[in-house]
């Protein structure tokens, strides 16, 4: 009959000693997997499986799963891949809203140097011509391509005359307070940004400014109904079997999702000691170097194979794909969940860090009530949540790194 194996008897890997006197290597990815298995907690509904008392003696689930054979237990589990944007709490950022921003911030500028050092006679800007010129557009309801332009074309001429009274101030020898110049420098490259695509009649410019505040969001391209274009940081989550989400790319440029899929499914196998069995993504991640990864590994990618459909049955069953639909539906509820439940539908902090930290701590919380309580698959995850905060820990440095960068390449 079968004799249940109780934990006390089992030797440790470690422990075990081979005839040379050498030890196994703690960092094998067997041995490390066998660590993370929950033995005990098998071997009882193992045993149930042998309820007779007259069978002969089977071995213990422990010995069954290490005579499967290898390429039936090299990948196990499911992954399922999705990116999504946060939207952060911006105004719609039209063009000429945002150079009579930029204007109202250059004249303050200019009233503080004149108030603090009276250089010379205060310089006309013309701020209440100017704000009754945007405010006529901005009221309108009805906005034509020809008042548009007309509107941009007047208030870059603003722009440009303010900016050249600041630099004959700074030029005289008097310098801007440090709390206005960030803003100083942001506007010089929004002008850039708002001439060249008005000269060149053209509505796109790369690392497009959309709010001077906070000018390192940029929008996102999303093709939804409701929302084409959204304006926040944009990232990539991956959910396991065990239904934990984890952030594998967070970046406020745009990027495409198909580059990550690759680096997560590694870190799958970092974590679990395997390749995932399936992966559950859409067709922006369903490119060829993807596919042909996924097939020198062994891992099953939902949807449609490239190329004409083979004669040989080699197709999946339309009970498997509706199968992979079904199973996939589980990230675009976390998105749901994470947005209306902890936070990441409307972004409302102002500085970089904290932006990156609000999604970060969104997914946290998601994946806490996730979690059963006192469980032990929720201790593996509180040990792998370290690991993931020391990544997002890492992009904040360095998205702090790319502003100094930015900062000191628009001095």
């Amino acid at each position: 009959m079968y004799k249940k194996v109780h934990s006390d008897g089992q030797i440790n890997f470690l422990d075990f000693n081979q005839t040379c006197g050498m030890q196994l290597d703690p960092n094998n990815e067997y041995v490390r997997l066998a660590d993370k298995i929950d033995w005990e907690h098998l071997e009882e509904g193992y045993a149930n499986l042998f309820p007779s008392e007259h069978r002969e003696e089977n071995e213990s689930n422990r010995a069954a799963y290490a005579n499967t054979p290898e390429e039936d237990r090299d990948n196990l589990g499911t992954m399922i891949m999705d990116a999504t944007c946060s939207p952060s709490n911006i105004r719609y950022p039209m063009d000429f809203s945002l150079l009579n921003e930029a204007r109202e911030k250059l004249e303050k500028m200019i009233d503080f140097f004149h108030n603090c050092y009276h250089p010379w006679k205060k310089p006309r800007t013309y701020r209440e011509v100017a704000r009754k010129e945007y405010l006529d557009l901005a009221k309108s309801k009805k906005r034509t391509q020809k008042k548009i332009r007309a509107t941009i074309r007047k208030q870059l001429g603003y722009v440009r005359r303010d900016l050249g009274y600041l630099e004959a101030y700074m030029e005289a020898g008097y310098a801007l307070p440090a709390k206005y110049i960030n803003n100083y420098l942001v506007i010089l490259e929004l002008y850039d940004q708002q001439k060249y695509m008005y000269d060149n009649k053209v509505n796109r410019v790369d690392n497009r400014i959309v709010s001077i505040s906070q000018p390192w969001i940029r929008p996102i391209k999303r093709g939804k109904v409701k929302a084409p274009t959204e304006f926040g940081a944009k990232y990539d989550v991956s959910i396991d079997e065990n239904g934990f989400a984890r952030l594998e790319k967070l970046s406020f440029d745009q990027y495409n999702e198909s580059t990550i899929l690759t680096d997560a499914l590694e870190r799958y196998r970092q974590r679990n000691g395997h390749y995932p069995k399936r992966v559950l993504v859409d067709q922006i991640y369903r490119t060829k170097s993807n596919r042909d990864f996924c097939k020198e590994h062994g891992i099953e990618m939902s949807g449609p194979k490239l190329g004409r459909p083979p004669k040989d049955g080699g197709k999946k069953s339309s009970k498997e794909e509706y199968q992979d639909n079904t199973d996939r539906i589980e990230v675009e509820r976390f998105f749901s969940r994470d947005k209306q439940s902890f936070g990441a539908g409307l972004i409302t902090t102002k500085l970089m860090g904290t932006t990156l930290t609000s999604i970060a701590l969104s997914v946290l919380a998601a994946n806490i009530f996730e979690a059963e309580t006192g469980t032990f698959l929720s201790f593996i995850y509180v040990k792998q949540l370290t690991i993931s905060m020391r990544f997002v820990g890492l992009i904040l440095r360095l998205h702090e790194y790319q502003k100094s960068a930015y900062l000191a390449a628009t001095k």
